[in-house]
């Protein structure tokens, strides 16, 4: 089976503690939805259009455990806390096989 990343990334935080909660809301239900943080934080370097805006990178056994995890129950609470507390990009890529 192929490993999916889910890539987040916040353009902008308008709100910290609407992020916060978000952050941890979320956090739990990637774990619950079998997610393994790999690395999350401002970027040490960025490069041509980078920006240095906080990054998440989650690994799942597979896409459809990633998506599912996002339409879940548990993470959509977690979207309903941020509101419109921060501009984000989300992306689910396959690992290549």
């Amino acid at each position: 089976m192929t490993k999916a990343y889910w890539i987040n990334t916040f353009r902008a935080i308008s709100d910290p503690a609407r992020v916060a909660a978000y952050v941890d809301l979320a956090g739990r239900a990637m774990l619950a939805g079998g997610g393994r943080f790999l690395a999350r934080g401002t970027p040490a370097a960025a490069f041509e259009s980078g920006v240095l805006e906080r990054t998440t990178l989650i690994e799942f056994d597979s896409v459809e455990q990633a998506v599912t995890t996002y339409h879940g129950e548990a993470y959509q609470r977690a979207l309903a806390a941020l509101g419109d507390g921060a501009e984000r990009d989300i992306r689910i890529i396959e690992s290549i096989p």
